[in-house]
């Protein structure tokens, strides 16, 4: 059975806290479906609380830690210590439209040794991850070196090696955001070949799912680090791969994901490569 360390047991409670407040609003959106206004506004004042209530948690808990926030912005910490990245609601259009997909996304990211890090940007390794569902009260979680679980349970990817047996996440272009071409070329390529691809919509819980074994792997580009942060160490840490479209494995892949288990991360990534030359 799993030890929580402190720091998954602060990051749990931030976003258990606001999972329940989402949970009562998500009810109210089904109702203001059938509104003359409709539910954005609402959707946006749900997402904005969210994040009020995770940062304020994190903030009483690591009063010294910088933060990444979707909403909010960067908002800089000592540059020594590490900062939080979060996604309050991912899987915003799902919310909005009553589909109940969606989730809270909350990791930790440490600064560079060298002080530039792998891309650049001064920081490095994401070492903790909690990537938490709402309406089926499932906790997602991952340190470095200590493995990946679902609450206690121990998570590892598929095992699955052949990509006809293989069900594969993705994210699809839709309007004003990502590119339609490139979508079309790598789908052209690796749908033929695949058991099934799926959108669900949340990248974080697509990720959690390639952890979990429920996805065999992932593919989606244009994303940003909120989304991605914690379930890329939860890929991590449960045996797989994460790496961008070229092969190089940054502490976040977010412009550009593939995951799954080793031959399978292998086989995504020379079809995607091939398939953009």
């Amino acid at each position: 059975m799993a030890v929580l360390s402190g720091l998954i047991r602060v990051m749990e409670k931030a976003a258990r806290k606001a999972g329940g407040r989402l949970r009562r609003d998500f009810g109210e959106v089904e109702h203001l479906q059938v509104s003359r206004k409709g539910p954005s506004d609402f959707v946006s004042k749900a997402d904005q609380a969210a994040e009020r209530t995770i940062y304020d948690e994190l903030r009483t808990a690591r009063p010294d830690w910088g933060f990444v926030l979707e909403e909010g912005g960067l908002i800089e910490g000592d540059p020594t210590k590490p900062r939080w990245i979060i996604d309050p609601l991912d899987g915003t259009s799902n919310f909005l439209h009553g589909i109940p997909h969606f989730a809270i996304s909350i990791a930790v990211q440490e600064p560079a040794l060298d002080g530039k890090g792998p891309d650049g940007s001064g920081w490095g390794e994401v070492t903790a991850g909690v990537v938490y569902q709402p309406i089926t009260d499932q906790t997602f979680w991952a340190e470095k070196t200590r493995g990946a679980w679902l609450h206690d349970a121990r998570l590892r990817v598929s095992g699955r090696r052949h990509l006809s047996e293989a069900l594969i996440a993705t994210g699809m272009p839709y309007q004003a955001h990502g590119d339609f071409a490139e979508w079309q070329k790598i789908y052209a390529a690796l749908g033929p070949q695949v058991a099934g691809v799926r959108r669900f919509g949340a990248a974080s819980l697509d990720l959690a799912w390639v952890a979990a074994g429920r996805f065999d792997g992932f593919w989606e580009s244009d994303l940003a680090p909120w989304d991605t942060a914690a379930g890329c160490l939860l890929v991590r840490e449960a045996g797989g791969f994460v790496s961008d479209y070229r092969g190089r494995s940054l502490p976040i892949c977010d412009k550009q994901v593939i995951a799954g288990n080793d031959p399978l991360h292998s086989r995504l990534h020379k079809i995607i490569a091939t398939a953009l030359k």
